[in-house]
């Protein structure tokens, strides 16, 4: 009865720190994992459909970058990302950045490849057991993490070894599963010698033949691939006409109006993303100064009395700023424009990896941002010493000289407000506009997840999205900031 029972208690559902831990210590101990801080797999892979065949190759360095590689009878699948920038090329339609979900999906996988779920707490994930699950005839442990962004990830671990069993990453093209036996020991730490790869229902074996700990001698490999021979612009050159636009694109905004719908979301304790809020306002421009109308909270249309409310605030702070614009006249100043160029702030960067792609059918320059360590950050303004901190991507469309899509995260922590807002290493955000009307390009969603503290205690986590819609031209009387559309995108 002792012996059914110890048997009973094995078998049920642990906590997930708690299986977490045993995984690591099954795998050679958490001291053996973090000390390998790259990993290299060579094999070879076939297919299940038609046993075709071919090499296959996974590397990975911490925290965050990932290629993978499969060729099956001459057609070769890649795809990578190199802490900035996330992509996949194959022999038929070349190389493409992953964006959107699809790129989200990708980047939770690049960094949680590999063990990372060693470090789930530091990056702020949250895990939660799935309960048993029978795999392949073995009693597993399943483990939900959910990342930051609100990806959820399922990891899968053997009841009596602890050692892992099944990844589960989402995917552009469904659920990826990769299924792992035969582990053997590679400098004092088991690795998986024999391997399944399921996308989307498409069954690859893949035998490997050499695992490799700490050797990767060319990091190029995870940067997007050279896909045109074309001279690429000097990017300085390039940012100074983008920043030179600027004033132009300010007068055709002043004619458009677009909605800007956000949503506020926390991970709950069962891990899965939930709506705490929602508000939608209308947008539109005045001299370079963006005005936001609110006019629905939590999915619902403003009361009279609160619409009320919200059009006289609209109206006040407009005409704050005309008298902040007639006293800047009388003075002889410039007329000032709140927005900042991305020329001015990328000052502080490293600009790098410049290259050709194709975004929603348009030729663009993209180029990766890292920090500039040469740069002196201590007294500069907040917005400079935010993108000093930060690495990330940008595309800007060559002909119209207007940022595309942009990408970036907090490479280390940024301290506002004489250190009483910190805002921690690995903040994201992302932003990404559309071609309206032939003439602008406009925004049509953006991301922003940040951990904060504030007054050096509370902290904060912000999981914020944002859909833009509804673009307009219009008529419009500056005093409310009320629109007259004329014409509809």
């Amino acid at each position: 009865m002792a012996i059914l029972l110890t048997l009973a208690g094995n078998l049920t559902a642990q906590s997930p720190d708690k299986i977490l831990k045993q995984a690591a210590k099954a795998l050679g101990g958490e001291k053996a994992l973090r000390a390998v801080q790259s990993r290299t797999f060579h094999g070879k892979i076939t297919g299940s459909a038609d046993n075709s065949t071919g090499s296959f190759r996974i590397q990975s360095v911490s925290p965050n970058s990932y290629y993978i590689s499969y060729d099956l009878n001459g057609f070769e699948t890649a795809a990578g990302y190199n802490g900035k920038t996330a992509w996949q090329r194959n022999s038929r339609t070349g190389a493409r950045t992953l964006t959107g979900d699809i790129g989200r999906d990708f980047q939770a996988e690049a960094a949680y490849h590999s063990y990372s779920w060693l470090n789930y707490k530091t990056e702020k994930a949250k895990v939660i057991s799935g309960g048993l699950k029978q795999i392949d005839g073995k009693n597993c442990q399943t483990v939900f993490l959910t990342t930051p962004k609100g990806v959820r990830l399922t990891f899968y671990f053997d009841s009596q070894t602890a050692l892992p069993v099944r990844e589960e990453y989402p995917a552009a093209e469904g659920i990826k599963i990769f299924d792992y036996g035969d582990f053997r020991k590679v400098d004092g730490v088991l690795e998986p010698f024999s391997i399944k790869m399921n996308i989307a229902g498409d069954l690859y074996q893949i035998g490997v033949d050499e695992v490799l700990h700490n050797k990767i001698s060319d990091r190029t490999v995870f940067d997007f691939p050279a896909t045109s021979l074309a001279p690429l612009p000097k990017i300085p050159e390039l940012l100074e006409q983008v920043r030179a636009n600027q004033d132009r694109i300010e007068e055709i905004l002043e004619g458009y109006t677009y909605t800007e719908s956000m949503v506020g979301k926390e991970i709950g304790k069962d891990g899965a993303l939930k709506e705490l809020f929602s508000e939608t306002s209308q947008i539109t421009f005045y001299k370079g100064n963006k005005i936001s109308r609110q006019i629905e909270l939590n999915g619902k249309p403003l009361t009279e009395k609160q619409q009320e409310k919200e059009d006289k605030r609209v109206a006040d702070e407009i005409e704050d700023m005309e008298k902040k614009i007639a006293k800047q006249e009388k003075k002889g100043e410039e007329e000032g424009s709140s927005r900042v160029s991305i020329a001015e702030v990328l000052r502080a960067s490293s600009l790098v990896n410049p290259r050709r792609e194709s975004f929603r059918g348009r030729e663009v320059i993209v180029f990766d941002f890292e920090p500039n360590p040469a740069f002196n950050l201590k007294n500069a303004k907040s917005i400079l010493k935010l993108f000093g901190n930060a690495a990330g991507v940008i595309w800007i469309d060559e002909k119209d000289k207007q940022v595309a899509r942009m990408e970036a995260y907090l490479a280390d922590s940024v301290s506002f407000a004489a250190g009483i807002v910190k805002l921690r290493k690995g903040a994201s955000f992302s932003m990404e506009q559309d071609r309206i009307n032939d003439e602008i390009w406009l925004p049509l969603a953006s991301d922003i997840n940040i951990s904060a503290r504030v007054f050096l205690v509370k902290g904060m986590n912000v999981n914020q999205t944002t859909r833009y819609g509804n673009y307009k031209k219009f008529k419009t009387e500056v005093k409310d900031a009320k629109v007259d559309p004329v014409n509809e995108h």
